[in-house]
């Protein structure tokens, strides 16, 4: 009884001189008084997950003046242990800006929602932390797989053939074709992975039942490839090679292993059953990246064929929130802007034109660092380069009129703001 009349109490007491003054206020006065009308005075759990082009930096004044302006109205923000929750997003799409709260009440849940001024949501994401930028490397006929940038030049993998090419002063031009010898790929769009050698002399690629290797032979006037295919179902990499693994660490304990995973190119998905074991058996995904975690080390980010983002952390898996609108591809960007890396991720579902969007994990959760980024067709593949300051998507384009599709190759890179 007496911690309710200090909430009531409380709530005759105007937000302090110093609370947050931004443009976010009204909205936060007007989303906590429907909360409260449903909620009435009283304790509950509050959450918050981002799904809008906010930055990072705002979402804590946000939840300040979410609180001050509940508590105005007798609602105190409570731990865990709370019968109450209130379960606060902030999203966006194309058309509309709304900040969603769902209120829960033992088993009962109703929602409340404010839309947020488009002069407000300018002011606060015009300083995104980056900038997605994309130029265009290649663009072909054929489906593209994978690609390396590697000795000069351009290693191509399509469904049936690896392909070189050279520079030339109109770009990238076709070089060289080998065939890898596999049965025709039964499924669309299917995938492969390319990596430099541990050695930085060569490339080891992947595709459904074939592996490949090249060598890049100096001196040769123009067979500057050797390339080397055979059939293979050992599982497929997964990151590129780290100090040490073509034998030049110092040490034993400079060694870090690489993971790898078997693909199902039936089902065109990873089976989940990854080397070395990671102390918890994943689930079935499509993509995988590292990221690095503030307390050091890297954990896996794994996009599961149920849509699930997860992260394997210490040798536990755990749920990613703010991914609902991620696509199947993403890869790591090391942008040095904000936390450093970032994830680039496609838009969920076949769209005619896609997009990318990179997002920070200051926790377990994705929150947007940068506005999308519109591609001028679906997004079929998504790795990082080997430096990991760029990552390269592939998109295809709808072919008219008769004609073929055309896949580009895109280099997309950040600017920090």
């Amino acid at each position: 009884m007496l911690g309710l009349l200090s909430m009531l109490a409380f709530a005759l007491i105007a937000r302090p001189e110093n609370a947050p003054s931004s443009a976010w206020e009204k909205q936060a006065a007007a989303l906590a008084e429907q909360i409260a009308g449903i909620l009435g005075p009283g304790q509950a759990h509050l959450t918050m997950r981002n799904l809008s082009t906010i930055p990072i930096a705002e979402i804590p004044t946000i939840r300040s003046l979410l609180e001050q302006d509940l508590q105005m109205h007798g609602v105190l923000a409570s731990g865990a242990e709370s019968a109450n929750a209130i379960r606060i997003t902030l999203s966006e799409n194309l058309r509309e800006r709304l900040w969603v709260a769902e209120v829960v009440e033992g088993s009962e849940t109703r929602v409340a929602m404010v839309r947020v001024e488009p002069g407000a949501e300018r002011q606060n994401t015009s300083t995104s932390e980056v900038t997605l930028r994309s130029q265009t490397v290649l663009s072909t006929t054929e489906s593209v797989l994978a690609a390396l940038e590697i000795a000069d030049s351009f290693v191509v993998i399509e469904p049936e053939e690896i392909v070189i090419y050279a520079h030339s002063a109109a770009g990238w031009q076709e070089q060289d074709r080998v065939v890898m010898g596999q049965r025709k790929a039964s499924v669309r769009d299917p995938r492969g992975v390319i990596f430099p050698s541990p050695d930085g002399q060569g490339f080891e690629a992947s595709v459904a039942g074939t592996a490949c290797n090249g060598i890049f032979q100096q001196g040769t006037p123009r067979a500057s490839w050797t390339i080397h295919c055979h059939e293979s179902d050992d599982p497929w990499f997964l990151t590129p090679p780290q100090p040490g693994d073509a034998g030049t660490a110092s040490n034993e304990n400079e060694r870090v292993t690489r993971i790898s995973a078997f693909y199902n190119a039936a089902r065109n998905y990873f089976t989940g059953v990854v080397t070395p074991i990671l102390g918890v058996d994943p689930p079935p995904f499509y993509s995988a990246a590292l990221i690095p975690r503030t307390g050091g080390g890297a954990g896996l980010l794994l996009n599961g064929i149920d849509g699930k983002v997860q992260l394997l952390d210490s040798g536990a898996l755990k749920p990613i929130a703010g991914t609902r609108d991620w696509g199947s591809d993403f890869a790591a960007l090391f942008s040095g802007c904000g936390s450093g890396t970032q994830i680039v991720a496609s838009g969920s579902g076949e769209a005619v034109n896609d997009s990318l969007r990179a997002y920070d994990f200051p926790a377990q959760e994705g929150i947007p660092a940068s506005l999308p980024l519109a591609m001028e067709g679906t997004v079929t593949a998504l790795w990082a380069a080997p430096d990991g300051k760029s990552v390269f998507a592939v998109v295809r384009k709808q072919g008219s009129q008769g004609r073929p599709d055309t896949y580009e190759v895109n280099r997309v890179s950040a600017n920090c703001n």
